[in-house]
Formats: C-alpha cells, structure tokens, sequence
C-alpha cells in the first residue's frame, strides 16, 4: 500500500529546493524509469502488478504495487504510466552528486577528444528545452552538457521526462560558465550561435569542441560571448524572405549538432 508520507514526499519533489535537500528526483513510465535503473539507485518504486511482474529491480530497492489509481494519486502525469520510481541524484558510474551549487573544474571533462563535442547552456530556462535538448544530445552522442546556475534544473520532474530516457547517458553538470570556459584548454573551439555569425552551413567546423546555446530570449550572456571563437548563424531558407525572428533554442541546437556531425561523416 502507497502510504500517505510517500505521496508526500513525491508531491515535495517538484520543487528544486526539496529536491536538492533530500537529494532525490521522481521519472515516471516504463522507458523512461527503465533507462534510469542501471544509472540511479532508486530509493523506491511504486508499480502496479503488470510492471512489476514484467521487469526487475535492484535488489536492494523497496518495490511497492499499487492500483492505477493509487499511482494516480502520486503521479504528475495526466495519464499515469504504470510505475513511477524515486532515485538518488547519484550517478552509478561517478558516485558524484549532481549538485548546482558545485563550481569544481575537476567535476568536469575540460579536455574533450578529437571527436567529442560538449554541449554548454547559457540560462536555458524553460524545462521542456532542456529535456529536449538532452534528448537531442544523446542523439547526436553528446555525452556531457555543462549548464548556467541560471539555467532550469535537469532533474525536475517536467525535464526528466522530456528526456525520455537521455538523462541516464548525458551528464549534465552546472557551473559558473565564465570561470569554466576561461579553463578550456587553449586551442580548443568554442562555437556560438548568434543572428550575427557566420553561415554554418559554410564555416569550418572541427569534430570536437564546446557549442554555447543561449537563453531563449536573450541568447548568449555577454560575459559568455567573450569567451567565443566562432560565432555561428543558422540562416533562414530561402534567404532575404520574412520569417520567424529566431529559431527555438532546442530546434537551433538540433540543426547545430546535425551540422556538426554530418561534416564528421562526410570528413570520414
């Protein structure tokens, strides 16, 4: 039986503040919750007979059937998927918590391989774009994002389910991004999109390297800007024709990262 404590201890979780003290998030449905498992420690799962009938759990984890309409009750889906799980902000493979309030450079890869492009957000803001974003760059094989203070938390519960599973394979970090991107390592390119870059579909683009997406209406931060190399344009089609203003953040990271990996396959 789903106790009223944990109800409420799930319902807490919505808010970052809560989140962070207890040091848990909420992923809800059987993709999602799956992909999370081999990644997160869950603290519990509530499943109804189905779901748990049908998969396994960690031995160590309290497994609690309910009712759909008992996982109705805990749920903040409109239309509950099957089991909702609690796991620890803890990733398996690093034993790191993911902690904003962390600005340590040793927490974070500052040395990408030739192949390895790292995703930075500049206060990407609305939860939906940054679990798109996620899903987007565990498409395109972007395995670490870095992220603003100001940008929306990766572990609420409207970003962990956009992502759709993404947020087991990106590490997503939090840092002040001035004092990250002046330790990149000399040489290394640092992308940014702006109105006034250069066409990507023309510039030059290496195969590793950091990409800078900006907030969704004020792009990037001028205190970020400075530390750019190669200020790039998604141009509109077909050129000089009245059009949108701008492209949304998410939409402009998968045109980017599309770009960024075709030349990889074109170059090889």
């Amino acid at each position: 039986m789903l106790s009223k404590a944990k109800i409420k201890l799930i319902r807490s979780l919505e808010q970052k503040k809560n989140r962070q003290a207890e040091g848990l998030f909420v992923a809800e449905g059987p993709k999602v919750v799956g992909d999370l498992l081999p990644y997160f420690r869950p603290r519990f799962v509530i499943a109804t007979r189905t779901w748990i009938e049908s998969n396994v759990c960690p031995s160590d984890a309290e497994i609690i059937e309910v009712t759909e309409d008992e996982l109705a009750k805990a749920s903040f889906l409109k239309t509950p998927q099957e089991v909702l799980a609690v796991f620890e902000a803890t990733d398996r493979r690093t034993e790191k918590t993911s902690d904003k309030t962390s600005d340590k450079t040793s927490d974070l890869r500052l040395q990408p391989s030739d192949n390895s492009l790292t995703l930075v957000l500049d206060d990407v803001q609305d939860p939906g774009n940054l679990g798109t974003i996620i899903r987007t760059a565990d498409w395109f094989g972007v395995r670490q994002i870095v992220c603003s203070h100001g940008t929306a938390d990766a572990f609420s519960p409207k970003v962990v389910q956009a992502t759709m599973g993404a947020i087991a394979r990106v590490h997503v970090r939090y840092a002040d991004l001035p004092t990250f991107l002046s330790a990149v390592p000399a040489g290394t390119p640092i992308y940014g999109t702006f109105l006034e870059g250069e066409n990507i579909y023309r510039h030059p683009l290496s195969a590793g390297g950091l990409i800078v997406m900006g907030n969704e209406g004020n792009g990037i931060s001028p205190a970020v800007g400075r530390y750019i190399t190669d200020k790039l344009f998604i141009p509109p089609y077909p050129t000089g024709c009245a059009t949108s203003e701008s492209l949304n953040v998410a939409i402009a990271t998968a045109v980017t990262l599309a770009e960024f990996r075709s030349r990889t396959y074109i170059n090889n």
